[in-house]
């Protein structure tokens, strides 16, 4: 049997529960949900370091936050590195495997190669040369330019793509990944990356979508009792604010557009379904891995919050579905509840493809989670974000996806969630007398995993917040194993 192709899907910006697979009837994703039907799904899978850089350098190399050197995008913290020894592309480009990435790479510098052979890129305005920009030019109406819509890239405002649908990125996306398929001679396997810059905010969806769920309800924000803390009215007038009490009627414009935007994404997926159904080829069903996941997610007024960096369910928790070729048959699991980070990503796919795991890598394969459950899973997993809007927010965090501990250090706030009972973690526990012992447990995680970097970050078994950024001693010097 030929070796099997590779699809990896991103999405940016799309959280856990903005799927319907998920349990959200609020949204229409009927593509993505067949797709999840078809693998398995996992429903508590995290972003680490919930912002663009620190998640994708994670994702690329199978390394933790700590090892990638990259703990944020903020004070400290260094631009992604583009000489990783080893990174998914890279591995597989090494075994034979055509490498191609379609859409938003967000590398530095934009076109390291990062193991791919080949890029068309939409990396928005911070790349006026990107082939989206080159070929919008070119096709749209004269003098129509892809910013004309006048939302900025971290905005919650809102309201329908300006210009015909066909020159949305989203669809551009797509179509070159498609096109890809279409032309591409299969003398060898390929692994196709594609990956929508949306729905990160500008939130302008075609307007078919934006109407579609303006006309509509949404759903409304979870709001806990503790986000007082974030109702600052000063902040929330500014269009690009990371926090701030805004109206009800505002924040459903930023949803339907947020919303908009995913279904959009979905309606695009079909194509790809339609093109995989096309007979046996070789890059059909039959003979394709396929996984679909987002960076990290978006707060989306949650707690008064807006974007990334949080370690808020919203913020941190991320769609994540591996779906395996037709003529293996489908997983045994369609849910499964192991607590998965985008690290297990590499490690997962080199299975898939036979290809052997380098030293480098942190994350653990979830192959054998796809048809029973795991007996030495990991028990939690560690996430961070330096500071990055403001001292307020730099975060630290474990969970298991039912349970969370969150520490804000800058603030010396310590916070404590039973997700399976309050998903929205409106309910902070942290003072309820009867979780006292409970608490202990995860805190002890938190202080484990912060002493065994030896960075002055706890001292006599306890948190401790130095005045100094945490950086990792790997930012500037690449990781190259233990052994």
């Amino acid at each position: 049997m030929p070796r099997p192709n590779i699809i990896l899907i991103m999405c940016d910006q799309m959280r856990g529960d903005a799927f319907g697979a998920d349990g959200n009837s609020s949204i229409e994703t009927p593509n993505l949900d067949f797709l999840a039907s078809l693998g398995t799904r996992f429903s508590h899978a995290y972003s680490a370091v919930p912002s663009c850089l620190p998640a994708r350098a994670i994702l690329w190399t199978g390394q933790n936050q700590w090892h990638t050197g990259v703990l944020g995008m903020g004070r400290g913290q260094g631009q992604i590195p583009h000489d990783f020894p080893h990174t998914l592309a890279g591995e597989l480009a090494s075994a034979g495997y055509r490498t191609h990435l379609v859409g938003k790479g967000h590398f530095h510098p934009q076109r390291a190669p990062m193991g791919f052979h080949d890029m068309e890129l939409d990396e928005s305005g911070r790349m006026p040369t990107s082939e989206h920009r080159q070929w919008f030019r070119t096709h749209a109406p004269d003098g129509v330019t892809p910013d004309d819509h006048g939302v900025d890239w971290n905005s919650w405002h809102s309201r329908p793509w300006h210009t015909d649908e066909y020159l949305h990125p989203t669809a551009w996306t797509m179509s070159r990944a498609l096109n890809f398929l279409d032309t591409y001679d299969y003398s060898q396997p390929f692994f196709l990356n594609i990956s929508f810059a949306r729905p990160h905010s500008p939130y302008v969806p075609p307007r078919f979508y934006w109407d579609f769920y303006h006309s509509r309800g949404t759903p409304p924000p979870s709001v806990g009792e503790w986000a007082t803390m974030h109702e600052d009215p000063r902040t929330a007038l500014d269009p690009n604010a990371w926090r701030g009490k805004i109206s009800p009627d505002r924040i459903h414009r930023a949803r339907s557009g947020y919303y908009g935007e995913i279904s959009f994404i979905d309606t695009q997926i079909s194509r790809l379904i339609k093109r995989l159904n096309r007979g046996n080829d070789t890059a059909s069903f039959a003979n394709t891995w396929i996984v679909f996941t987002s960076d990290h997610g978006d707060m989306q007024g949650d707690h008064h919050l807006w974007r990334k960096t949080y370690a808020y369910e919203g913020s941190a928790r991320i769609p994540f579905v591996v779906i395996p070729p037709r003529n293996l048959g489908r997983p045994s699991r369609q849910v499964a509840d192991e607590v998965v980070e985008l690290r297990d990503i590499m490690p997962t796919l080199l299975e898939g493809a036979e290809v052997p795991l380098p030293g480098t890598v942190d994350g653990r394969s979830l192959m054998p989670l796809l048809d029973s459950p795991a007996t030495d899973w990991r028990p939690y997993i560690h996430g961070e974000h330096c500071t990055c809007y403001s001292e307020e927010q730099e975060m630290q965090y474990v969970t298991d996806g039912r349970r969370k501990f969150v520490w804000l250090p800058r603030i010396n706030l310590e916070q404590f969630f039973d997700l399976e009972f309050d998903p929205g973690e409106c309910h902070d526990l942290i003072h309820d007398p009867l979780r006292q012992n409970e608490i202990a447990i995860w805190r002890g995680y938190l202080v484990k995993e912060l002493a065994e970097r030896d960075c002055g970050w706890v001292v006599d078994g306890k948190l401790h917040c130095p005045p100094e950024p945490l950086v990792s001693p790997w930012k500037d010097r690449r990781w190259v194993g233990d052994g």
